[in-house]
């Protein structure tokens, strides 16, 4: 059931913005290397955002600059959007 209601929100937020949603990855409290995958995944042409429910999600609750450095990440709570045009090309990867 948590997992419909936050899908939900995701979708709601996507389509607030003018996001044309493609799909959503879901990763688990065992999936290997959960940033990793979101980095191939927005090496994808044409993934121009990543949604996530939260920074919390994220390893100490940062994101990784270089995730923003390739796609804008927005947050769903709080509703935040990371712009990548703000993160200068040569930040250092988390």
């Amino acid at each position: 059931m948590r997992r419909q209601w936050d899908e939900a929100q995701i979708r709601a937020l996507a389509a607030r913005l003018g996001y044309d949603l493609r799909r959503i990855a879901v990763f688990g409290p065992h999936t290997d290397r959960p940033v990793h995958r979101l980095r191939v995944l927005v090496a994808n042409p044409g993934v121009d955002a990543v949604i996530v429910l939260g920074l919390g999600y994220f390893e100490k609750g940062e994101l990784p600059g270089d995730l923003v450095g390739r796609a804008d990440v927005v947050t769903v709570s709080p509703e935040q959007i990371f712009a990548r045009w703000l993160i200068p090309p040569d930040a250092p990867a988390d």
